[in-house]
Parts: C-alpha cells; sequence; structure tokens
C-alpha cells in the first residue's frame, strides 16, 4: 500500500486549497451570497495562511515524492506573496462598491492564483512549476476580463490569453528539451548532472533553457516579452493591474531565480548572458518608453518593465549577495506600488475613474495628503534617498559591482536616472500645475490606511531595516546550500 505523502510542509496550500474550495461553494450555493463577505474572508484566509506560513516552516522539506519544497527562499517569498494578494482585495472593496461591480468569484479568483503562485515558488520540479504557472495564469486571464461589459477589459483578457499561451508553448517546449537530454525533470537530479565536473552539458539542454528563460521572462514582462503589458495594464479594472503589478511580479521572479540558480545553477556562465540582456533592454525600454506616457496606468506598466529589468541584475550575479538584494528590492516594490495604485484608485472627477496623468494636476492644493503620499512612492520609485527604493537599488547594483558587472550597474544607474524624469513629471504636476477640474473628495478608508502604511514603511524603512536584511540573507543563503 502506498504511503502518503508528507503534508506538513504543504500545510498552507492545503488550507488555501480548502478555504477556494468553501467560498466556492458558497458562492455557488447561496442565492443571496454577500460579495463582500466572501472579500473580508479572503483577506482573513490569506493572512492566517501567512501566520500558517511562518509557525510551519520546517527548514528544507521536500514532500509529494520531491515535487515540493519547503525552504527559508520560499517562505520570504510566498509572503510577500500573500501579503500583496490580500492587499489587493481590500484595495477592491471600495472601487467594486462604488462600480457596482461586487462580484463572488472576483476574490476567489485571486485566492486560487495565489495557490498557484505559492506552488510556482516551491515547485521542486519541472512538473510541479507547470502546474503552478498554469494554475495561476488561468486566474489571471479571467480577472483581466471580468468586466464583461466593457470592450477594454475584454479586449486586455484577450490578449493576455493568446500570449500567455503562445509563453506557455515555449515554456513546454523548453522543458521537454531538458528532460528530453538530461533524462529527468527534478530539480536535484538535474542539477547533480549539470554540475558533473567530468560533462559538459548537452547541446539540448542549453537550447532548452533558452525556451524556458523565454517562458518566465514572459510572467514578468521583461523585455523582449513585454508586448502584452502596457494594454493589459490599461484594459483591465484598475484594482486587477493592482494585483497584477504586485503578487505576480513577486512569484514570477522567485520562480525564476530557483529554476536558473537550483537546477541550472550548474550554466550560470550560459544563462548569465541572456539575463544581462534582458535586464539591460528592461532597464532601457521601461525608462524611455514610459517618458511618452499620458496614462497612468500604462506608465506604471513600463514603470514595472523597467523594475523587473532592475530586480534581473541581482538575478545576473549568480551569488547569494545579488539573490538577497533582489528580495530586498521586490519587498520595497510591493510597498510602492501597493501606496500608488491606491493613489490612482483615488482618481475620480464627476464620480467617474479618471487616468491620465494631467487629472493630478493641483493635487497638493485640493488633496494634500494624497500628493504627499504619492511624492513619496515617486520618490522612491526614482531611487533618492534616504526612501526605501533606493535601498533596493543599491543591494542590487552593489551586488553586480562585486561580481564584477560594471557595465550593467553603470548602465542601470544610467537609467535611473532617466526615469527619475517621468516620477518627478507626475510630482511636478501635483505642486506646480494649476486644477482645471479637481479630483473628488472621495476617498475609502480601506484605501486611506494602506496609504498611511505604505507610505511610513517607504519613507521610514532607513530607520529600521535590519529584520528585513536579515531574513532576506538568510533566504537567499538556502539557495546556496554548498
Amino acid at each position: 500500500m502506498t504511503e502518503l505523502p508528507d503534508f506538513y510542509p504543504a500545510m498552507p496550500e492545503v488550507v488555501l486549497a480548502f478555504s477556494g474550495l468553501l467560498l466556492l461553494l458558497y458562492g455557488a450555493v447561496c442565492r443571496d451570497a454577500m460579495p463582500r463577505f466572501v472579500g473580508y474572508a479572503t483577506v482573513l484566509v490569506l493572512l492566517a495562511v501567512q501566520v500558517l506560513e511562518m509557525i510551519t516552516a520546517p527548514g528544507d522539506a521536500v514532500t509529494f515524492s520531491g515535487l515540493f519544497i519547503s525552504d527559508r527562499y520560499a517562505v520570504f517569498m510566498k509572503s510577500l506573496v500573500l501579503l500583496g494578494s490580500a492587499l489587493a482585495v481590500i484595495l477592491s472593496f471600495d472601487y467594486h462598491e462604488h462600480e457596482k461591480q461586487e462580484r463572488v468569484e472576483y476574490p476567489i479568483f485571486i485566492l486560487f492564483a495565489t495557490l498557484g503562485m505559492m506552488m510556482m515558488i516551491s515547485a521542486n520540479s519541472l512538473l510541479s512549476l507547470y502546474l503552478g504557472l498554469e494554475l495561476q495564469s488561468l486566474c489571471l486571464y479571467v480577472l483581466a476580463a471580468i468586466r464583461r461589459d466593457t470592450l477594454k477589459s475584454t479586449e486586455a483578457g484577450l490578449k493576455y490569453f493568446i500570449l500567455g499561451a503562445l509563453s506557455s508553448g515555449l515554456l513546454l517546449y523548453g522543458m521537454s528539451l531538458i528532460y528530453g537530454f538530461a533524462g529527468s525533470t527534478e530539480f536535484p537530479v538535474l542539477a547533480a548532472i549539470l554540475t558533473a565536473a567530468d560533462t559538459q552539458a548537452p547541446m539540448g539542454v542549453v537550447v532548452g533553457l533558452v525556451f524556458v528563460m523565454a517562458g518566465l521572462a514572459f510572467k514578468i514582462s521583461a523585455v523582449p516579452f513585454h508586448m502584452w503589458t502596457p494594454d493589459v495594464y490599461e484594459g483591465a479594472p484598475t484594482p486587477v493591474t493592482a494585483f497584477f503589478a504586485m503578487a505576480p511580479k513577486i512569484a514570477a521572479i522567485a520562480l525564476f531565480m530557483r529554476v536558473l540558480l537550483d537546477p541550472l545553477g550548474g550554466l550560470v556562465e550560459e544563462w548569465r548572458q541572456v539575463v544581462v540582456a534582458v535586464s539591460l533592454a528592461s532597464m532601457i525600454l521601461g525608462s524611455f518608453a514610459a517618458l511618452a506616457q499620458t496614462n497612468i496606468k500604462r506608465l506604471m506598466a513600463y514603470s514595472s518593465i523597467g523594475h523587473m529589468g532592475y530586480a534581473l541584475v541581482g538575478l545576473a550575479t549568480g551569488t547569494p549577495a545579488g539573490v538577497q538584494g533582489v528580495l530586498i528590492y521586490m519587498t520595497v516594490y510591493l510597498f510602492m506600488v501597493v501606496g500608488t495604485f491606491a493613489v490612482i484608485l483615488c482618481m475620480r472627477q464627476h464620480d467617474r475613474m479618471v487616468e491620465n496623468i494631467k487629472d493630478l494636476a493641483g493635487l497638493s492644493k485640493t488633496h494634500p495628503m494624497i500628493a504627499l503620499a504619492m511624492a513619496v512612492f515617486m520618490f522612491s520609485m526614482a531611487g533618492i534617498p534616504p526612501l526605501a527604493g533606493f535601498f533596493g537599488k543599491l543591494y542590487v547594483f552593489l551586488a553586480a559591482i562585486e561580481a564584477g558587472l560594471y557595465t550593467l550597474a553603470i548602465l542601470g544607474i544610467l537609467t535611473s536616472v532617466v526615469g527619475a524624469f517621468y516620477y518627478m513629471r507626475i510630482v511636478k504636476f501635483m505642486y506646480f500645475d494649476e486644477s482645471h477640474e479637481p479630483l473628488d473628495r472621495w476617498i475609502g478608508r480601506d484605501i486611506g490606511l494602506i496609504l498611511l502604511v505604505t507610505g511610513v514603511f517607504t519613507m521610514f524603512f532607513f530607520v529600521y531595516p535590519e529584520p528585513i536584511l536579515a531574513a532576506a540573507s538568510v533566504a537567499a543563503a538556502s539557495l546556496f546550500p554548498g
């Protein structure tokens, strides 16, 4: 009789899956199901799973026949994903109520997408990697097109689905090449084969690696696989865009690093040149393409492309210091993006959402606290000290310099200067331009609380960063057991 696997390391995922099924059953059976109740229940489940993740973290544990791993790295990244998902649900409450778009299935889709992300982060095989990735992707496709009554949302979902299917095909083809030439899908076996001193990696594995990297680059919207990002960010409902910019990006970066540093760590010289090229292209395009944007959601799309380029700088080093820098960067990125989208959700004129950057003109006179919060986030994204964004970039650039990637670090700093222009342009509109049509006074209580917490974190991160730095260091070390 076959023994059951050890469920303890995967207990957070099990709880998340059962909670999602129960909420789905409640929404299907109860005719008068309350969307707000399901939303609050989803937030409570996500926060409870976050606590459970901290409690049950067993160190390094492998279960489900080697398909699933729980280590310090997974715990750190899952915590960010769970926090980002919970904040995305909270951000949507007032928006959906105001737009009369409250739906029971919306938070449930976020719940199942989060389950897929957690499986991605703990993947210990190409099979579990693909399973988690597709569970996340299927939920995101539906979320992008959830407003069926608007053409933009439907178009965003269709574009995301078509290009996502293409990226899945590239990923599967690369995985099949790696399996065909290496003979295994399990990460530890692949690592042993590819790091053997007396063997050279088969050419088929290297080609498969390129296809796998292309599929994963799509998920983080890195250049040249970024083409879906501006249209989907603009077309999707604003809370969905906020979710896309947070948790899925963090999970995809986490998966990218685990795949390249764990099973493919022996091919670091082969994949480093690809990561460097993609990082440079993402930083350059993200900085220059954003200069011409007038829609703030499209600007945030190009901004996220640039931020993923900066995160890839740390990955390109292939060192624990580089990984630590990426973990710190993604932590800071989460709070900056949440705060920025909280401000975007406050952009209303005559009781309707507006998205033009010029609509922020004169915000400092009509909504001084919102303008102050937005200025803090913009300065932080630009990397102005002593705000949190400065330290995020500092650690990845220092790691690049230690690894000898001087050109990458210098060009990263130069593109940061270019990117600072469009961030400062928003500040200029808020503080130096006159408002012809001020924004409504409406601001939800939930959004106000999120603005306060994210603003304080971004401003005062430098006062006591030690807990995050220490946790990131321990998490990074778990990817380098040697």
